[in-house]
């Protein structure tokens, strides 16, 4: 009988409704690694996020599914904004938009990094979001410079009243961080829990991203399923973002 960690779900790719394992099932290493195999339809995409689970695989890999634990997450009112992001924020004169481009973001969050032109964000993937984003499931922030280029912006899936957060981008300074700022403000009031924010790494852990148990976060996750989406993702370009008074600002 083989160890329960060297097991892995073989996923069927005709089966889009198949359930998936339970996440306790998971891989400790790699962390998360719970199944293989399947479809990026639109119903087990919805299936996945709504257990906790979330596709991550690179080109000519087949389709991993992860549920990590530890979960890193972001709560809204718990963002840390840095005088220098605050500034940013206030003399730039950056525009905020929901959902003008979604399609752009995507394309924009595969293009090739400065330290690696790998990207696992492949056309399979940038396909099945677009199909998401349809359906009003995936949704995008963009900001825009005064010249009104496409400067920063981000991508990601909302399920309830959780937002997990797939990839972001930056071709001007602070750019993908106005565009996390943008969307905490919003989801918070629109109640949201948290920002999903799926795996650490540096740039989410200094806005204040936390790292919380897979129990905990589904949890959070199963007590949100029901939260009704916004009507309308529109952003509110009247509030002044530098001046939002957050949890840390009082640390």
């Amino acid at each position: 009988m083989l160890p329960r960690s060297l097991s892995l779900t073989l996923l069927n790719p005709t089966w889009s409704e198949e359930p998936f394992p339970p996440v306790e099932m998971a891989w400790e290493e790699p962390n998360g690694l719970l199944a293989v195999g399947g479809d990026l339809s639109i119903a087990r995409l919805k299936n996945a996020y709504r257990a906790g689970i979330f596709p991550w695989f690179g080109p000519r890999e087949p389709i991993y599914w992860w549920s990590p634990d530890p979960r890193t997450v972001l709560f809204p009112h718990k963002i840390r904004m840095t005088r220098s992001l605050r500034k940013s924020l206030r003399n730039k004169g950056y525009r905020i938009s929901f959902d003008t481009c979604f399609s752009d973001v995507v394309e924009a969050c595969a293009a090739p990094r400065a330290y690696t032109a790998e990207t696992w964000i492949t056309h399979e993937m940038h396909t099945a979001y677009c199909m998401l984003h349809a359906h009003d499931i995936a949704h995008s922030v963009e900001v825009w410079n005064p010249a009104g280029e496409l400067v920063g912006g981000l991508y990601g899936v909302a399920t309830g009243g959780v937002f997990s957060g797939e990839s972001m981008f930056s071709r001007e300074p602070d750019t993908s961080k106005i565009a996390m700022v943008a969307l905490a403000w919003h989801v918070q009031h629109w109640g949201f829990a948290v920002i999903d924010c799926q795996i650490e790494n540096p740039h989410l852990m200094s806005m204040g991203a936390e790292n919380i148990s897979r129990h905990e976060y589904l949890k959070i996750l199963h007590a949100n399923l029901h939260v009704p989406p916004p009507r309308y993702w529109l952003a509110n370009n009247n509030v002044d973002l530098s001046r939002w008074q957050t949890d840390t600002d009082n640390h």
